[in-house]
């Protein structure tokens, strides 16, 4: 199928003589930053440092895991941020409005079921109608799926008149607290599950065959029988439900919800896919690849976190909030053209 060739494991069974330059580039970028970063910054090798590497890394990589399914398809969701939203918002007001108003009190373990499931049947039925108006009315999925995220972003401050609420205990479990013995955050465990699971279904699955083939080449993949409109309505549903995923891991690593806790989600997510060298025009990309991307920025963000001052010979350059900005997108900048030159090459 269309795209399999540059997947995970068949770049591990051709070899490592065999890998092509633009397959080796995003573990060279990540390579070169953990290298700068170790020098330049005293701090980042710190057990700390690489716990919040992690505890970053989770939230990003299970809403990336979405949005590479679309991308592979050749589709683009821009509402995955207001999504993350919407669902971590619809969360807190049902666990207020079922009766828990402090987020103190002994939960039942059905309510705690609900408030979690309810945000992400919704998500599924709003990606569902993402997905459908996308198929039906033949329009880019970027003008569809920019109307959804103010529809997501208008229902979050229609149902919370812009007041933070809190979540279950259990998401604040489970953005917070690590692993029973060590210091590997709990979402961590989600987040590999999450992955897992994701590429199993699109290296081991006749569905992830036909995403690879809807997005390599729809009009062929339609041809030989593939619903390639179901096909999408399906990758912009499972997107939808990773945003809701990671909005409620998000929350509960703020312990509470707000409007603003995921402004970033969506450059942020199409910048770990696209560093992980999955093609935006669709069939040529892996969870693998997706999983360095994601590395790549999570260092990135960690590093200049850890990063006060930069050396240039006699002159100190001090690094705050707004350099950082800068930084990231210079860096983010230089590492997406030099993976797209060599796209391009190949």
């Amino acid at each position: 199928m269309p795209g399999t060739k540059t997947s995970t494991g068949s770049l591990l069974r051709r070899g490592f003589g065999r890998w092509e330059a633009r397959d080796i580039a995003p573990l060279v970028s990540l390579a070169v930053l953990v290298i700068f970063f170790t020098f330049a910054a005293p701090s980042f090798l710190k057990l700390g440092s690489l716990m919040l590497i992690l505890e970053r890394g989770s939230v990003l990589a299970i809403v990336s895991v979405g949005l590479t399914y679309v991308l592979l398809c050749g589709e683009i969701d821009l509402a995955v941020g207001n999504m993350a939203v919407w669902s971590a918002c619809f969360c807190g007001w049902l666990f207020v409005w079922m009766g828990e108003p402090g987020g103190h009190g002994a939960a039942s373990a059905w309510m705690v079921s609900l408030v979690i499931l309810l945000p992400l049947a919704s998500c599924a039925l709003l990606g569902f109608l993402s997905g459908m108006l996308t198929v039906t009315s033949r329009l880019p999925s970027f003008i569809i799926s920019l109307a959804m995220m103010f529809i997501a972003k208008g229902l979050a401050q229609i149902l919370t008149r812009g007041e933070p609420h809190v979540v279950p205990g259990l998401l604040r479990s489970i953005g917070n607290d690590d692993i029973g013995g060590t210091s590997l955050p709990r979402s961590m465990i989600l987040a590999v599950v999450v992955l897992l699971l994701s590429h199993f279904v699109l290296r081991y699955t006749r569905f992830g065959r036909y995403i690879y083939a809807t997005g390599g080449n729809r009009e062929a993949a339609r041809l030989a029988g593939i619903r390639t409109g179901w096909v999408v309505i399906a990758c912009m549903a499972i997107c939808a439900v990773t945003a809701g995923i990671s909005g409620l891991v998000k929350a509960g690593q703020m312990n509470k919800a707000t409007l603003d806790q995921n402004q970033e989600m969506l450059l942020s997510a199409v910048a770990c896919v696209v560093l992980g060298g999955t093609s935006l025009f669709g069939g040529e990309g892996s969870i693998g690849k997706t999983v360095i991307g994601v590395a790549t920025f999570a260092v990135l963000q960690v590093g200049l976190l850890q990063l006060n001052t930069i050396s240039l010979g006699f002159i100190a350059i001090p690094v705050d909030d707004f350099a950082r900005s800068l930084l990231t997108g210079i860096v983010l900048m230089v590492a997406l053209v030099i993976n797209g030159l060599l796209a391009r090459g190949k």
